[in-house]
């Protein structure tokens, strides 16, 4: 699911990069008048202006939408178990320590 997420948070970023560097700015409306710019486009003169800004409006939300979901995903991280808690410790049995003064039975002395 991480993955997916990724993959078209990164396409989308691509996309709207891409749509942004295609559009005119406003600036190229008063050439297009004056016969500099090129008014006749694929898409005609006012059609792609629409066509490219619901284009672009679409690519920001999806890229708004993977933006949050990415965010949720990494702002609670799941649990990481250690090797400790993975012990049941209803199930540990601990031994009592001996009494001060008497051997343990099981160690063995060390000459000096």
């Amino acid at each position: 699911m991480e993955t997916l997420v990724w993959v078209v948070h990164v396409i989308t970023a691509v996309v709207l990069i891409g749509l942004v560097l295609i559009q005119h700015g406003k600036g190229a409306d008063m050439g297009a008048a004056f016969g500099t710019g090129s008014a006749g486009s694929l898409f005609g003169s006012s059609g792609s202006a629409n066509f490219l800004s619901r284009s672009t409006a679409v690519a920001a939300t999806v890229f708004f939408i993977t933006s949050l979901t990415l965010t949720s995903m990494y702002a609670q991280p799941e649990k990481q178990a250690g090797v400790m808690d993975r012990v049941d410790v209803n199930t540990l049995q601990v031994d009592a320590p001996a009494a001060a003064g008497a051997p343990d039975s099981k160690a063995k002395e060390i000459p000096r």
